[in-house]
């Protein structure tokens, strides 16, 4: 009697040692991954194609145990194609289900330099992601946008352009989150330091910048746009930015000969200094040139029509290179005498 509780023993301990073995080895979820990883289900592609490519991937222990898991759930014949995001850790039944349901699928949505936030919250909903009402409130008034104490005129020049990789199921307070993530990252101890250089904080850096992107045409002149635009307000002279002037938070935009003289706090035709905040959300290469502006004495520019400009010191200098450029018939709009542009 005693030989066989010995036996019956050694075998539940054999059977348990085997249990947890085929656990880790096939079951077990995986670590959590330091960035996401995508897997490409192709359409048409069989289960087994894909179960093949998730262990292939890490994502998955076991390619038979998601196989077996999926047919014996009637899934396997289910799944939906797409580009799928896994950040490690999901269990084979979160997995299968979202193989299923697209839940993981991921859409990729390239937000360009110089959008406000109306026309990024329009490429969201162009990609199927979320409503632009939604986004507007999220980026405007959300709970992260009191968090981090952005204010009223909230994530306008903060998220970050770039292409992003959304999964579907994202709503909007995600997708803003991710994009502000993207910008403070970027906001590194150097970044820091060079502000305080410059003697402008986070918000008006962005808030140049997103002029400075506005205006800039052509890559290599933004340090001389922002020389400009620094220089004016070294001197207390009026930026007198055309963008600024067509900027509303209402989303409706006037053609630059008529917004200079309509008056908003954004008109930098009214006044000296930086508007309450940015007009649009800018680029690395643009939050660049306001923290390294050119040297130089600049205090206006004109734009020669085919995206360059020409600089100038004095305001005959200036009044001299927009008779040039009329002479030689380049279409350029009727401004201010004394504005830095004779604009684009």
């Amino acid at each position: 009697m005693m030989r066989f509780v010995k036996v019956f023993a050694i075998l539940a301990l054999i059977i348990s040692a085997i249990s947890a073995f085929g656990y880790v080895a096939f079951l077990m979820p995986t670590e959590t991954f330091p960035t996401l990883k995508t897997v490409t289900v192709e359409n048409g592609a069989s289960f087994h194609q894909v179960a093949r490519r998730l262990k292939a991937a890490g994502v998955i222990r076991s390619e038979y145990a998601l196989i077996l898991l999926a047919e014996l759930s009637g899934q396997a014949r289910k799944i939906k194609p797409g580009d799928y995001d896994f950040a490690g850790g999901e269990s084979l039944r979160a997995i299968l289900d979202g193989l299923t349901s697209g839940a993981y699928a991921a859409v990729t949505v390239t937000i360009p330099e110089g959008l406000t936030v109306r026309q990024i919250a329009q490429k969201f909903e162009q990609a199927g992601l979320t409503c632009q009402s939604d986004f507007e409130l999220a980026a405007g008034y959300g709970p992260l946008i009191r968090a981090v104490g952005l204010g009223p005129m909230g994530a306008e020049g903060f998220l970050f352009p770039a292409t992003y990789r959304v999964p579907r199921h994202a709503d909007a307070p995600e997708i803003v989150a991710t994009m502000l993530m993207r910008f403070y990252e970027n906001l590194t101890p150097m970044v820091e330091q060079r502000m305080f250089a410059v003697g402008l904080d986070a918000r008006q850096v962005v808030t140049l910048a997103s002029i400075i992107e506005k205006e800039a045409k052509v890559p290599g002149e933004r340090p001389l746009i922002a020389s400009v635009f620094f220089n004016r307000l070294r001197l207390g002279i009026p930026l007198q930015s055309d963008p600024t002037a067509q900027y509303n938070l209402e989303g409706v935009s006037q053609p630059a000969s008529l917004a200079v003289h309509m008056r908003s706090q954004f008109n930098t035709y009214d006044f000296a200094g930086l508007p309450p905040g940015p007009i649009a959300n800018p680029g690395a290469s643009s939050i660049n040139a306001a923290l390294y502006p050119a040297s130089t004495d600049y205090l206006y520019f004109v734009a020669r029509g085919d995206g360059t400009h020409i600089f100038s010191r004095t305001l005959n200098e200036h009044e001299h290179a927009i008779a040039v450029l009329r002479e030689h018939r380049t279409p350029i709009e009727d401004s201010p005498p004394n504005s830095p542009v004779g604009a684009d």
